[in-house]
């Protein structure tokens, strides 16, 4: 599912790249590597991230944690922590390479779209209004179910 998520995003992302920023053919020939590649390394730094945590949460919660095992895990963490404002700074220096100012403005404010549609999304799916009242507390005078 999360892999499928993020092949989404990239999918939306190059359906609308040329449109959104007014590319010329060559311009979108050019950039769509550079946008791949930032949506790769976006996918696979957090796919590094997320397994470590998981793999810390299983541990803790199994009580099958060790020091050096966390040690291990929080270091690979905070190695992605260290490598990912690095590599998005490179990857985006290779996008804004091609477009001109007001393109890179508007790359931006797609890309701020994107990621607040993924956030709508994400509370979307995770409302407990699927099953209505069932999360529901009910008042101090109400008995309760």
């Amino acid at each position: 599912p999360r892999d499928e998520a993020f092949k989404m995003v990239e999918a939306y992302v190059v359906s609308n790249l040329q449109e959104s920023l007014d590319l010329t053919d060559d311009q979108f020939t050019k950039i769509l590597p550079h946008v791949k590649r930032l949506q790769k390394d976006r996918r696979d730094l957090a796919q590094r991230r997320v397994q470590a945590l998981v793999e810390m949460r299983r541990m803790l919660e199994s009580g099958a944690a060790t020091e050096a095992r966390v040690a291990g895990l929080l270091k690979e963490v905070k190695a992605v922590d260290a490598e990912q404002p690095e590599t998005m700074r490179k990857d985006m220096e290779a996008i804004d390479a091609v477009l001109t100012p007001v393109q890179q403005a508007k790359f931006r404010l797609l890309e701020a779209e994107v990621e607040r549609k993924i956030r709508a999304l994400m509370n979307e799916l995770r409302a407990p209004n699927r099953n209505p009242g069932r999360n529901r507390r009910p008042p101090a005078d109400e008995p309760e179910p």
